[in-house]
């Protein structure tokens, strides 16, 4: 009975051991199936079917005072090496520079007035900048000699800028031609034997300017308006002018006022038949409004671009009377945004003797030729021209004028005061006597400007 009882516990031990060790056997493989395998750093024994692998090469050493690259300072770990993390620290001797914590800034504590200035940091600097407005004047100039021709080859050491009685350096000059945004004014309100006269040279008007202009259509009467925006010359020009060669001018003929021809009818000495027509009065002077026209074309060349030369171009008699604005009003918008009224004076304004008297301005009564007046403050210049050929030729004379100024400018402090500055333009010729070589010259230029507000 013992024995059997001993041979049964034999042969339990026995399945035990064979329990444990079948269990240990699967943990191995599981192990090994959940761990990536892993080079061993032991080499193999040599082999007869496969020659010796040679060793590793070691890494080259790099010169000493050379410093690092960012990328061999940041280099992945080798292959047969595990990353390093928690449960495979770094180790000693090698430092994450990525993970180097930035310094921290550098604060110093002066006693009030007993800092010196640091001339090394530039953000220093930039608390001590003192900022100074100032704006940029530009200023045409037209050269003539003593015969009207334009004086070319001149230099920037023969001019001279004055504003306000101060002498400016310039820091712009060129003599080169510029490219024109022209607002060309065409006056309806004249005699219709007038109106008709100029509509037969529009077409010697659009052959003065280049291709590389823009030109704007106006008219004005009683009333002024735009009849074409600014575009360049073209077939779209041609369409307008085509359609004001239609318009009529007025009919500016002694009035009839009575008489068999007269508003009151029929008459039996000197008794109207029909006396419930009251008495003929005398008929007002037809308004024409000229300052109205030239503000309604400077509003639109004040958005223009700044890097073409802004003219106004009338043609008219130069009659002004009751328009809304003022002549002053008018020349401020002129000469704030730089520009230069030329013009064709015919009909009245053209007649020998004229110019005398169109300096009588009585008032109520308008001015008989205000274009002497925009012309000489901005600079620009009036032809007076009686016959059509000579106001075709002065059509190319003005507008060539116009492109082939000198152009100069300076700068001054800027101020938001809108006062009046005025400029004279000097040009040196000592001991001036006439000659073909070295003529006296005149000089035309804006009389003064007002400085636009400051820009924020």
């Amino acid at each position: 009975m013992l024995r059997w009882i001993g041979k049964r516990r034999a042969a339990a031990g026995v399945v035990i051991l064979l329990f444990l060790l079948a269990l240990g056997t699967v943990a191995a493989q599981q192990s090994a199936q959940q761990q990536p395998d892993q080079k061993q750093d032991i080499p193999d024994a040599p082999s007869a079917s496969r020659p010796p692998q040679p060793f590793p090469t070691p890494p080259p050493v790099e010169p000493q005072g050379t410093p690092p690259s960012e990328t061999t300072a940041e280099q992945a770990p080798p292959g047969n090496e595990a990353p390093p993390s928690s449960a495979n620290p770094t180790p000693s001797g090698t430092e994450d520079k990525t993970a180097e914590p930035p310094h921290p800034l550098e604060v110093k504590t002066v006693p009030e007035g007993g800092a010196a200035p640091d001339t090394g940091r530039a953000s220093q600097d930039e608390l001590f900048r003192i900022t100074r407005n100032v704006n940029q004047v530009i200023v045409p100039v037209r050269v003539t000699d003593d015969s009207g021709r334009l004086v070319n080859g001149l230099l920037p050491k023969d001019f001279s800028i004055y504003e306000d009685g101060k002498k400016r350096t310039m820091n712009f000059f060129t003599s080169d031609p510029l490219a024109i945004s022209a607002a060309v004014i065409l006056d309806l309100g004249m005699a219709d034997v007038a109106v008709q006269k100029v509509n037969q040279t529009l077409p010697a008007l659009e052959g003065a300017f280049s291709q590389f202009d823009e030109v704007a259509i106006y008219t004005y009467s009683t009333t002024a308006g735009r009849m074409a925006d600014f575009g360049a010359v073209g077939k779209r020009l041609d369409a307008v002018l085509n359609q004001l060669k239609t318009k009529r001018g007025e009919n500016n003929g002694v009035p009839v006022t009575s008489g068999p021809l007269g508003p009151q009818g029929p008459m039996i000495n000197n008794v109207p038949v029909d006396r419930s027509i009251p008495t003929p009065i005398s008929p007002g002077k037809q308004s024409r409004v000229l300052n109205d026209a030239v503000l309604l074309a400077a509003m639109d060349l004040g958005q223009r671009e700044k890097s073409r030369r802004k003219i106004i171009f009338i043609i008219s008699d130069g009659r002004e009377y009751r328009s809304n604005a003022s002549y002053s009003d008018v020349l401020k918008v002129l000469l704030s945004n730089g520009i230069l009224v030329y013009g064709i004076g015919v009909e009245g304004s053209a007649i020998p003797g004229y110019k005398q008297v169109e300096k009588l301005h009585i008032p109520w009564q308008g001015y008989s030729n205000i274009l002497p007046r925009y012309a000489n403050a901005t600079g620009g210049e009036i032809l007076a021209e009686y016959t059509k050929d000579a106001i075709e030729s002065a059509y190319q004379r003005a507008i060539g004028d116009a492109r082939n100024q000198y152009t100069l400018g300076y700068t001054t402090a800027a101020t938001p005061s809108s006062t009046y500055r005025e400029i004279e333009v000097r040009v040196g010729r000592p001991g001036c006597k006439s000659s073909d070589l070295r003529p006296c010259v005149l000089v035309f230029s804006k009389a003064g400007y007002y400085p636009l507000p400051v820009s924020r």
